[in-house]
């Protein structure tokens, strides 16, 4: 069996969890979100593959 996990989706989908969760670090998060997306298209390490 064979997963192939995507790194971007799941920042962005940790990011939108931390933006319901606490409103008031909207900033922060979406900061830190496009720092971590930047960094990631920069070395390409955007999939990661677990085979189960």
């Amino acid at each position: 069996m064979n997963i192939h996990l995507s790194l971007v989706p799941v920042v962005s989908l940790l990011a939108g969890v931390l933006i319901l969760v606490m409103p008031k670090l909207l900033n922060y998060i979406v900061a830190f979100y496009l720092i971590a997306i930047g960094l990631i298209g920069l070395f390409g390490g955007g999939h990661f593959h677990l085979h189960l």
